[in-house]
């Protein structure tokens, strides 16, 4: 998200995550950009999710666009073959 630490950190406590999320505040977009989920028209990133391995290498992907839903069953698919 290219929202800053302190409203992702409210948004991780509304929703329960007890997992760092990512501030792609400043330089803004930055990572969005370098993974290509980084829509230059909204000035933000789309829907992307990545799973990542212990030596960062990218296991798992998928981008939605916004305001298509997010696929919980996949993402838990995923993260249990990672």
């Amino acid at each position: 998200s290219c929202d800053a630490t302190a409203t992702l950190r409210v948004f991780a406590r509304q929703e329960g995550y007890v997992f760092p999320l990512l501030s792609d505040h400043w330089p803004h977009g930055a990572v969005s950009r370098a993974y290509g989920v980084f829509d230059e028209t909204l000035g933000a990133a789309v829907r992307g999710t990545f799973v990542l391995d212990r030596d960062r290498v990218v296991r798992w992907r998928v981008v939605n666009e916004v305001p298509d839903p997010r696929d919980i069953d996949a993402y838990l698919t995923a993260l249990a073959s990672a």
